[in-house]
C-alpha cells in the first residue's frame, strides 16, 4: 500500500512528545570538570503519534533522529520537555516505575548484532525480557512463547538453539524485532531498522513491520534516512534539521507539496527509477556546511543555507504554524497566519 492511500489514525494519541530538549555539555580540563559548552541534539521537538499509526522521521546524519529515539525510552534522561505516554509523563518517572513502563514501549536498534548478546543462544534471548519482568519463569510457557515468536517474525522455531552469528544480517534484524514483541508492547521505537541490511532484505524487514501492524494494532516512531522506504511506511512525516523539526504532516503531503526549502531540497535529492523524468527533474542545491550543532545559527537554524532567507529569519526563530490540516511548517516565509505550536 502506497503511503498516499493510507488513511492516518485517528483518536488520542499514544505518544505526546512536548518541546523535547537533550543537551550534551561540553567538558575540557583534565578532570573535566568546567564546562565550555554543550551540543544542542534535540531542541525543542514536539509531535505525536496515534494508536496504530507510523510516524516517519527523517532527516541528514547528525540531525538529532536518534537521539530524539533514544531520548523518548529513556536510553538518555531528557534536558527539558515532556514525553507523555497515554498521560503518563516519562521524563518524571524513577526507577521502577520506568521499567514496568518499558514493557509498553519497546525499540528496534540500528545494528541487529551489536544489538544481541553474543554469548546467549536466540531461544534465551527471547525469554530473557519475559523473566526480567517478572511475566513468567515456567518453562513451558516460556518455550511456548519463543516457539510463537519466532514463527510470527517468519523464522524456524528450531532456530532458538542457534547463536546470533549463525544468522544473516536480516534474520538477526527479525530476532531483534522479535525480542522488542515479546512483552507485548503498543509502541515500537524503531532507530533506522533497515539501514544495515542489503536493499533486497529491507523490504522484507519493512514489510514485516507493516505486518505486525495490522495483526497487533502496533505504532511505530520510524527512524530513517531513506525517504523512499519512509514514504512506503508513514502514515505522518516529520523532517528534522540540526536539531530542530521544520515540517510535519501526512506523507502525500509532504511528498507531493513540500513547503519548507529544506524539505524541498532534502526530496529533489531521491532519484526516480524513470530516466526521462530524472532528467526534467529540478534539483534544488544546497550551498555551505551544516552548522555546528555546539553553536547553531540564531533564529531560523536553516537560514545559513537557505536561499530564501531574509533578515527576519536571522532575528526569530520561526513557530511551527499549520499552513493545511495537519500539514505543520516552522519557517518565516511559507504562506498562512502565524499559528500555535503542535501539541
Amino acid at each position: 500500500m502506497n503511503a498516499e492511500t493510507k488513511k492516518p489514525a485517528s483518536g488520542e494519541p499514544i505518544l505526546e512528545v512536548r518541546h523535547l530538549v537533550k543537551h550534551f555539555p561540553i567538558y575540557k580540563g583534565a578532570l573535566r570538570k568546567k564546562q565550555v559548552g554543550k551540543v544542542h541534539a534535540v531542541d525543542d521537538v514536539s509531535f505525536s503519534i496515534a494508536q496504530g499509526e507510523t510516524l516517519g522521521l527523517v532527516g541528514e546524519s547528525g540531525c538529532g533522529k536518534s537521539t530524539t529515539a533514544r531520548t523518548i525510552v529513556r536510553l538518555q534522561d531528557p534536558t527539558s520537555g515532556e514525553v507523555l505516554f497515554r498521560g503518563t509523563d516519562l521524563s518524571t518517572l524513577k526507577g521502577g516505575e520506568m521499567r514496568r513502563m518499558r514493557q509498553n514501549i519497546q525499540m528496534i536498534f540500528q545494528d541487529p548484532y551489536a544489538s544481541l548478546n553474543p554469548r546467549m543462544r536466540v531461544g534465551e534471548v527471547l525469554r530473557e525480557p519475559l523473566m526480567e519482568h517478572g511475566i513468567t519463569r515456567d518453562r513451558g510457557e516460556l518455550d511456548r512463547r519463543v516457539k510463537r515468536m519466532l514463527e510470527l517474525v517468519g523464522l524456524d522455531p528450531q532456530f532458538e538453539n542457534r547463536f546470533p552469528h549463525e544468522f544473516s544480517g536480516g534474520q538477526r534484524q527479525r530476532i531483534g524485532i522479535a525480542r522488542a514483541l515479546m512483552l507485548e508492547p503498543s509502541l515500537i521505537i524503531c532507530d533506522e531498522p533497515i539501514s544495515a541490511l542489503d536493499v533486497s532484505v529491507q523490504a522484507q524487514i519493512v514489510n514485516l513491520l507493516e505486518d505486525l501492524q495490522r495483526e497487533l494494532g502496533l505504532s511505530y516512531l520510524f527512524v530513517a534516512h531513506d525517504l523512499s522506504m519512509i514514504r512506503h511506511i508513514s502514515h505522518r512525516v516529520a523532517i528534522m534539521y540540526l536539531g530542530a523539526l521544520v515540517e510535519v504532516g501526512d506523507c502525500g503531503d509532504i511528498y507531493q507539496s513540500p513547503l519548507h526549502p529544506y524539505t524541498q531540497a532534502f526530496l529533489s535529492a531521491v532519484p526516480v527509477p524513470d530516466p526521462a523524468v530524472q532528467k526534467e527533474r529540478g534539483r534544488v542545491s544546497l550551498e555551505g556546511e551544516i552548522p555546528s550543532a555546539i553553536a547553531p545559527p540564531s533564529g531560523c537554524r536553516f537560514r545559513t543555507r537557505c536561499r530564501h532567507a531574509c533578515p527576519r529569519c536571522a532575528e526569530t526563530r520561526p513557530e511551527m504554524r499549520e499552513l493545511s490540516p495537519g500539514h505543520w511548517v516552522a519557517c518565516h516565509l511559507a504562506g498562512g497566519e502565524p499559528g500555535t505550536r503542535p501539541a
